[in-house]
């Protein structure tokens, strides 16, 4: 299902200098020194263990925390807060139980006051996106959760983001229908072309959906604060079997520079 053009914004390139952040009280910095490029259009993953800073880093992406050290940039601009360029995806899906799907895709388009028919078209537009046409009547609780988070997804993608950052987003999903929400999340992503940073704790997910893994390490439990160990490239070409030595081969990779306490991994 060809979407065409879902975005308004072209998608954008990041990129993190020296990031830190060092929250109030807290002996030891959240992360420190955190330098990553991510091109436009890329699909970067980034796991570590519980601790390591990766969700403090994406929502100082997000604007939601200011950096205290370092530098944030998206498509050449320093990020003072949130923006209409960067979409966020929860694991908690946050809708509105009083509102159907299209109104739920259809909010953040309304608040920005744009032309009713303009509403209209977008929101089909993403509604299409995540294939929920057929039950864009419906209300969230009438839904299972795997469709609650396409809607989620769709009320992202109806406001043209640059970036989609993603946090855990289908981490509380039984493992069959997290199956066929990371072959749709690679399916919009072909799609729309927007670039994506991703949150997740399965190394599995990480090499199944992304042109790039970053390994984060440290935190509190270490001693140190968090910080990037490695990024690993994940030269997959076309659909990813997981159960091909190739994908094994990155995904023990992966493993191993998680689990290696402060050991350096070759």
């Amino acid at each position: 299902m060809k979407i065409g053009p879902v975005r308004e914004n072209r998608p954008a390139g990041i990129v993190l200098r020296d990031l830190g952040k060092h929250f109030p009280g807290a002996p030891l910095p959240a992360v420190a020194g955190v330098t990553i490029d991510i091109r436009e259009g890329e699909f970067v993953c980034v796991v570590g263990a519980s601790g390591c800073g990766k969700s403090t880093v994406l929502r100082m992406v997000a604007g939601f925390e200011s950096a205290t050290a370092g530098d944030v940039l998206v498509d050449g601009e320093p990020v003072t807060g949130p923006g209409p360029d960067r979409g966020v995806v929860f694991q908690d899906y946050g809708l509105f139980p009083w509102l159907t799907v299209r109104e739920n895709v259809a909010y953040g388009p309304r608040q920005a006051r744009l032309p009713r028919s303009f509403v209209a078209a977008r929101t089909a537009e993403a509604v299409e996106a995540v294939g929920l046409t057929r039950v864009a009547g419906s209300f969230p609780h009438q839904l299972s959760g795997g469709m609650q988070q396409r809607v989620a997804i769709a009320r992202v993608l109806a406001n043209k983001p640059a970036v989609l950052l993603m946090d855990e987003p289908f981490g509380a999903l039984d493992a069959l229908t997290r199956s066929d929400m990371q072959h749709e999340l690679r399916r919009i992503h072909r799609d729309a072309g927007v670039t994506v940073v991703f949150v997740t704790h399965s190394i599995e997910e990480a090499v199944y959906l992304a042109d790039r893994v970053v390994v984060m390490a440290g935190g509190s439990a270490h001693g140190n604060a968090g910080h990037v160990r490695e990024i690993v490239d994940v030269d997959l070409e076309g659909d990813r079997d997981p159960t091909s030595p190739e994908f094994n081969a990155i995904e023990r990779r992966i493993d191993a520079l998680v689990h290696a306490g402060n050991a350096a991994v070759a």
